[in-house]
């Protein structure tokens, strides 16, 4: 018998590979990574800017990842760093044009990869998997930080 332990990790894991591999196919398109969709989505939220660091937090991606990707950014010209002055790790990241219409057709290409996915699913019974899932990732952070609870 298959333990939930052995099904919840294949899942996720399984779900991890095909995004990965959809993001790799839609990134081929501008001869980038496809770890790069997830960066430029997300910045494509803050049209002000946003800074490397926070970008490391909201994306879960260590420094020198983020560092590299915005580098890799920066010379396909679909990222430029605004002046302030300030250290080099704390300017703000700002998409270009390019960037931006790069973003746009990502998200919408994930939008359909997303509907696709759930081809077949009610709308409640979407929702109800975003608010379990949700549920869970806070639970996994939690035991990430604290360590498991000993059963009494």
């Amino acid at each position: 018998m298959i333990s939930k332990y052995e099904l919840f990790s294949t899942f996720v894991s399984g779900m991890y590979h095909d995004i990965q591999r959809i993001e790799r196919m839609e990134m081929a398109k501008y001869n980038l990574k496809g770890s790069y969709a997830q960066f430029l989505v997300t910045m494509s939220r803050y049209p002000e800017g946003i800074t490397a660091s926070q970008l490391c937090g909201i994306c879960e991606k260590d420094k020198a990842a983020v560092s590299r990707t915005m580098a890799e950014l920066e010379q396909a010209g679909l990222v430029q760093r605004r002046e302030n002055g300030g250290a080099h790790y704390r300017v703000p990241l700002v998409l270009t044009e390019s960037g931006r219409t790069a973003a746009e057709q990502v998200k919408r290409r994930a939008a359909i990869a997303v509907e696709q996915a759930g081809e077949g699913l009610e709308d409640s019974q979407r929702d109800s998997f975003y608010q379990i899932m949700e549920h869970i990732v806070q639970n996994l952070h939690t035991i990430s930080k604290d360590g498991l609870k000993e059963k009494e």
